[in-house]
């Protein structure tokens, strides 16, 4: 079984029967590559048409509708003859192609498919149009022209971190505007301790114009995964987000993936990524009093003591 990309993502999207899935599962027992692309296209996946229509699209334009009107017309009356050969017998596509409006049964393929072509076109067109608007209206989408850096600055990023990068995205100040109940807070900072078993300190950034909001026990990947969402005075909202990670500290890095700024540290065998919208909120330096435990915590301590990390 050949194993690209179309076929990873059919097996990430559950369009795979199950003996394709089999192929592709003992493919991954041998190969780490193949397991890394897979894990790329499930932090791609992303609830995008969810988002789309949220969207107030405005009308396509007058500009655009004429222009395709013109092509429409430009094609219908253009003339060109079919040369003879076995596509001219009589209803020999019928079975093939239903026929259009305005050509008898009989009409050859070719025939149909230049007096389809201007629609074609047509489709084409709006197509694009309708793209580059939901594209631009989008959170976490918005620099279409700048897409190739944008992908380029993504690279090397953890998927996990992509991942919540596309849904923080997905944010409004709208989203966060009620905070949750304290008590419930408290309750999920204490299954996350417990139940997840991840000594996750949920740090008191009010001093540097951050209102604590909401925390959130997510997975991925079947692991967990803490979201904890603060909303400045002005801006989107800025998201701390932690997941387990047995790996060797590593100092603060800044990367940009799409239109959100994300700084990470790993600490304890922790991995933080700090998330929110490009040039709002100076990350970099809120990562460190995090990381330094420069601020206060908020409801119950983290049972187990983290090292501060070097910046």
């Amino acid at each position: 079984m050949k194993v690209d990309d179309i076929t990873l993502m059919a097996y990430v999207d559950g369009e795979l029967d199950i003996e394709e899935r089999r192929e592709i599962e003992r493919e991954l027992d041998d190969s780490p590559e193949l397991a890394e692309r897979i894990e790329l296209f499930r932090a791609s996946s992303l609830p995008y048409h969810e988002a789309f229509a949220q969207q107030k699209l405005p009308p396509v334009p007058e500009s655009l509708t004429r222009k395709i009107a013109e092509l429409s017309r430009t094609h219908a009356s253009a003339t060109s003859p079919v040369p003879p050969g076995p596509a001219a017998d009589p209803a020999a596509n019928d079975a093939i192609a239903p026929p259009a409006a305005g050509l008898p049964p009989s009409a050859p393929v070719r025939s149909l498919m230049r007096f389809s072509a201007p629609w074609l076109a047509a489709a084409f067109a709006a197509g694009v149009f309708s793209c580059v608007v939901g594209l631009r209206l989008l959170p976490g989408l918005t620099g279409v022209s700048g897409g190739a850096a944008t992908v380029a600055s993504a690279q090397g990023a953890s998927p996990w971190v992509m991942a919540a990068a596309g849904y923080q995205a997905l944010y409004s100040r709208d989203t966060v505007a009620v905070a949750t109940d304290t008590a419930v807070s408290a309750k999920t900072v204490a299954d996350i301790h417990q139940i997840d078993g991840l000594p996750v300190r949920v740090p008191d950034l009010s001093a540097q114009g951050l209102e604590f909001k909401r925390i959130q026990r997510l997975r991925f990947h079947d692991k967990p995964l803490v979201q904890i969402v603060y909303l400045p005075k002005t801006g989107g909202p800025v998201a701390l987000c932690v997941v387990k990670d047995a790996k060797p500290d590593q100092s603060i890095a800044q990367q940009k993936i799409d239109d959100m700024d994300v700084v990470t540290w790993r600490q304890s065998e922790l991995s933080y990524a700090l998330i929110g919208t490009a040039g709002q909120v100076d990350l970099d330096k809120l990562g460190k009093l995090i990381a330094k435990r420069d601020v206060d915590a908020m409801f119950s301590q983290a049972p187990v003591s983290a090292r501060p990390v070097e910046s």
